[in-house]
């Protein structure tokens, strides 16, 4: 009888390597892996994967590059709308799943694969943002998760690949890190629980840089457009080399708490230097060249857009028309700001932009008006101060309160 062919979403780690093993040899599938790469692997490290994969039991491997789609479709709407999940987070993961999953599906319906499979647990977000992407768009596959069918553990995961024969260096699989363009995310039995962090060997890279640099990020119309001067018109590029500036100085680390799709409370550390500095520099500017009713709309709209992402509603059409504002928000968002790197934090120093609001004819914050008079502002402060005025004398006709 012919086997049965499964594309598996495979990323090297030890949830996707025990699925090859276990669906190759117990399950008795021919087993493709295929992994979409979004920015976070060299090609060294990408034929260390292949390499894994085949090791495992593969039949074949597939590397899918999606990084510049990555960064068209999701990316610059997330600067667009400066989302930082709670605040904190720059939803590196949450963000690259989906175009994982659509690449993966279209890749197995192009082999015609019988099943699709991913080692998601049954206690996070990545099963749903999978399996949704699935079901919407090839309902006809059938999906296969054993790690979350068998309620798994990784110490299980380890003995079991032990068993089976595969060496590997099992110290470095106790942490699952997730690397893409956007950043880094860590997880560990440190993230298990609320009362402890990540020790420093568990981030990616160590503070190595400790003199203090002053860089400049341009910016055309929202996007990174040039690093100190130097223009790119490859924006995963300039990413690319913002990170590895400021990277040596450990920048972009923190640990986020965050509530899950599946309604409980999650934590993950992550290493995010140059998403959060793009994203404070592009907020930076944006206070000094947009309205105040185009921040506070657009700080609305770019919320709601990174929850939707978060929460695996990308296909949701709300987010195209999410997306059509945020750009049309961007036409006066250029310029440049100074930044001043530092040892595990960053300084803005500054904006130079010719649509800078600051920098016009009505006056100077706290100085001098030029635009009205003394007279002006006294007669605007009473009319403004009416609807206040009304209430108030309201309360103390009706003993509120006292005069």
């Amino acid at each position: 009888m012919e086997k049965k062919k499964v594309v598996l979403a495979f990323s090297g780690g030890l949830d996707t390597s025990f699925c090859v093993k276990y669906l190759s040899e117990d399950c008795g599938y021919d087993v493709y892996t295929a992994i979409a790469n979004t920015g976070g692997f060299s090609k060294q490290e990408l034929a260390n994967i292949e390499a894994r994969a085949l090791a495992l039991g593969a039949v074949k491997h597939a590397s899918l590059d999606i990084t510049h789609e990555y960064y068209d479709r999701s990316i610059r709407y997330m600067v667009f709308g400066n989302v930082l999940r709670n605040g904190t987070y720059p939803i590196s993961v949450s963000s690259e799943r989906i175009f994982q999953a659509i690449a993966i599906i279209n890749y197995a319906k192009s082999i015609g694969a019988d099943c699709v499979a991913h080692g998601s647990t049954s206690a996070g977000n990545d099963q749903v943002r999978f399996d949704s992407t699935f079901q919407i768009l090839a309902p006809e596959i059938e999906i296969i998760t054993p790690t979350r069918d068998m309620n798994l553990t990784r110490d299980y995961e380890i003995n079991y690949l032990k068993e089976h024969g595969y060496e590997a260096d099992f110290k470095k699989l106790e942490y699952s890190i997730n690397k893409g363009l956007w950043g880094t995310s860590i997880g560990g039995k440190e993230t298990l629980h609320s009362n402890e962090t990540l020790p420093e060997e568990a981030y990616p890279t160590q503070m190595t840089a400790t003199a203090e640099e002053r860089i400049t990020l341009s910016f055309e119309q929202g996007e990174l457009a040039a690093i100190n001067g130097k223009h790119y018109t490859d924006k995963v590029a300039a990413i690319q080399d913002l990170e590895a500036l400021v990277a040596p100085y450990a920048l972009g680390r923190d640990m986020h708490i965050g509530d899950t799709i599946i309604g409980i409370k999650g934590r993950v550390g992550f290493e995010a230097g140059a998403p959060l500095l793009i994203i404070a520099a592009h907020k930076m500017l944006e206070k000094h060249t947009l309205t105040k009713w185009q921040q506070y709309w657009k700080d609305q709209l770019g919320n709601w857009y990174g929850m939707f992402l978060h929460e695996s509603q990308y296909l949701e059409p709300v987010m195209r028309d999410i997306e059509r504002f945020l750009e049309s928000s961007q036409q006066n968002v250029t310029g440049t700001v100074i930044v001043d790197l530092k040892p595990y934090r960053y300084v803005l120093v500054g904006v130079e932009s010719d649509f800078d609001l600051m920098r016009t004819d009505f006056g100077e914050y706290g100085e001098l008006s030029k635009a009205w008079t003394a007279d002006d502002v006294k007669g605007f402060t009473r009319i403004f101060s009416n609807q206040m005025k009304i209430f108030h004398n309201n309360q103390v006709k009706n003993n509120k309160i006292k005069q």
